[in-house]
């Protein structure tokens, strides 16, 4: 049973909780995180959902996502998600979400993190993730169009890889 800590719009703790299933009070919002991962070739890891798994059952997304449990912060639960279902590890606690989405429910910290990792060297939780591979943002986009990737708004893609090595609004001398 997961329990996730509930949060007032403007983030700030309500002192209350939720169990994942569960209606989620009203004007209360969650945590949720997702870590992309990019290596030097400029392609995104990628996983592929079990067939199984509820929700978006056997398709691709983003190199993981998840929601926080109670008591976790945002870079506590995304070290939890990509350790968990990739068998990445990665200190996040000096890194900060490249961008956070509004959802009806809550917060969506999204982190982006550069390394160059062999596929060989994950560990898929098996519950969870049924394959992994790099790709491309095209290669992305066209999962997208085909209906095998979870169909994130097509600019939120382009957005990440534009991000993946810049912070904040403004352009500045590269």
């Amino acid at each position: 049973m997961e329990i996730f800590d509930l949060y007032d719009q403007d983030r700030t703790s309500l002192h209350k909780t939720m169990v994942r299933g569960e209606k989620q009070p009203d004007n209360t919002y969650r945590i949720v995180v997702h870590c992309c991962v990019f290596n030097s070739e400029n392609k995104m890891l990628i996983q592929r959902r079990q067939d199984f798994k509820s929700g978006w059952s056997g398709m691709w997304d983003v190199t993981c996502g998840g929601s926080a449990i109670a008591g976790e912060n945002s870079q506590a639960a995304v070290h939890r998600e990509l350790f968990e279902e990739m068998g990445i590890n990665i200190d996040f606690s000096d890194i900060r979400p490249a961008l956070t989405i509004h959802f009806n429910d809550g917060f969506d910290d999204i982190y982006t993190v550069n390394q160059d990792i062999e596929l060989s060297d994950i560990v898929l939780q098996p519950e969870e993730v049924a394959e992994a591979k790099w790709a491309s943002k095209n290669e992305i986009l066209d999962m997208i169009k085909k209906g095998v990737f979870i169909p994130y708004h097509e600019h939120l893609i382009e957005l990440l890889f534009f991000i993946r090595n810049r912070r904040g609004a403004f352009k500045y001398d590269e």
